[in-house]
């Protein structure tokens, strides 16, 4: 008996030696930490799966209108107008509740609107004013919830943990995201009105999320009361069941130098991000016109045309991201640290855009874009949200739910009205656009530099918050 339980033993040792050197592949994970990165991870899958659900809703309610392109720059500024207002709200309930009653909070209210958008569906409103308010809504649900998931990681986390578990979680959010988007089959499963019922599916998804949560905080405690030491066990375990301290997302940012670097960062890139879309829709547009007019396009008409190359191009970007998530975050913050990390993206968008700016290609413009969003979606995500890992509690979660709301939505609204400019009042060439991204991205490189001087000061001040 004693020979078998030693055999057992053996074999039980072997088998968790085995899944550690497995996660290994992705993130340097080691005993003990398994866990509460597995449930981090199962978190942001399932948080993504269900965005990725509603994503599409937004373009099949919106574009019923011919007019939608610009309507969504309009409502892009909308949603900027908005996020000073949910900030704010958000800035006074965390300073008056924990923080899993802060995401279950914050959570329900996104699912009963989803409740809301069933209803007024039932009641008859039409098609173009659902999809006017679920496209505003939309863009404030993703950036809260995804940044508010970050900021509950990076509070569970000390910066050298979190810089080694991260990359792990990323791939969590890249797995949902990608699978997301594999949806036809549960369209056609819940049949007539699937839209709606596609809400309600990725509203029960979405209740995944706040047990996860509050499965993942209580079990942060317990080990907290474990592992502390005697005489601070009760002390640690208070600090992580008390809201934050009072004060508001925006005057954090203004208050630091660090924070605003970031902020300046994030609106800078993504007023190139959406700039390089406009690029990439023209390019698609004109040459599906020219497929169809010389007949080269297989007998599809423009729309299948369109849809189809946007297909090939989501599709070369999730694998992308993929890849880079897997086999490269981990091991890039390992070689050179958060602040190389950080450097990887904007190199990219300079080499791209410096090449289109010369002259634009679809093929050139896809592959570029492809890799540049590619390489947020998995390096640059995960890299943004390891920054705040040297924060304050507060800072976690209020600055970096501003920052990656209001700052976001600033840029893509920027970007909107240099499109209105260049293209209804300037009339420039396509190549233009590339050229102004070049501009913006050495501004952005200058800035990121900033940031690194101030991390690497706050990495030498900070100290371990949690295990």
């Amino acid at each position: 008996m004693a020979d078998e339980s030693r055999t057992g033993s053996w074999r039980w040792a072997k088998g968790y030696n085995l899944f550690y050197r497995f996660l290994r592949l992705f993130a340097d994970v080691r005993h003990g930490e398994a866990t509460k990165a597995f449930l981090l991870t199962l978190n942001i899958f399932v948080l993504l799966y269900a965005y990725y659900i509603l994503k599409p809703i937004r373009e099949v309610l919106l574009l019923v209108d011919k007019d939608a392109p610009a309507v969504k720059s309009y409502l892009s500024g909308a949603q900027a107008v908005l996020f000073i207002f949910v900030i704010k709200a958000f800035s006074r309930l965390s300073s008056r509740v924990p923080r899993h009653v802060l995401i279950t909070w914050t959570t329900s209210f996104f699912i009963s609107n989803i409740a809301v958008f069933y209803i007024l569906n039932l009641s008859g409103m039409p098609v173009k004013t659902m999809g006017i308010i679920f496209f505003i809504w939309i863009g404030i649900f993703n950036w809260f919830v995804v940044a508010q998931f970050w900021g509950f990681a990076n509070d569970l986390y000390a910066d050298d943990v979190g810089r080694r578990i991260f990359p792990l979680i990323g791939v969590g959010a890249t797995l949902g995201a990608l699978l997301g988007t594999r949806m036809r089959w549960l369209r056609e499963l819940v049949g007539e009105n699937w839209e709606y019922k596609l809400m309600l599916i990725a509203g029960a998804i979405l209740g995944v999320c706040i047990a996860l949560a509050i499965i993942i905080h209580k079990r942060e405690v317990r080990q907290s009361k474990k592992t502390a030491p005697p005489d601070d066990r009760d002390a640690k375990a208070r600090i992580q069941e008390q809201p934050l301290k009072a004060g508001g997302g925006f005057r954090l940012i203004f208050k630091s130098r660090y924070l605003l670097l970031i902020a300046l960062v994030i609106g800078i890139y993504n007023y190139i991000n959406a700039t390089g879309e406009y690029i990439l829709t023209d390019v698609q547009t004109r040459g599906a016109l020219k497929a169809v007019e010389t007949a080269t396009s297989g007998g599809l008409d423009m729309q299948q045309v369109i849809h189809n190359a946007f297909m090939d191009y989501q599709g070369l970007t999730n694998l992308i991201a993929l890849l880079i998530q897997l086999f490269l975050v981990s091991r890039i913050f390992r070689w050179v640290g958060i602040g190389g990390a950080l450097l990887f993206l904007p190199g990219i968008a300079l080499f791209g855009y410096g090449y289109m700016a010369f002259g634009v290609s679809l093929l050139l413009v896809k592959w570029v874009k492809a890799l540049e969003n590619g390489t947020d979606y998995s390096l640059m995500n995960t890299t943004k949200a390891a920054l705040f890992l040297v924060t304050p509690r507060e800072e976690k979660y209020k600055a970096k739910v501003a920052i990656d709301t209001f700052f976001v939505r600033g840029g893509d609204t920027i970007a909107a009205l240099t499109v209105l400019v260049g293209t209804g009042i300037l009339s420039v060439a396509i190549e233009r656009f590339a050229f102004v991204n070049v501009i913006a991205v050495m501004i952005w490189i200058a800035l990121t530099l900033l940031i690194i001087k101030e991390h690497k000061k706050r990495a030498a001040l900070a100290t371990p918050q949690a295990g």
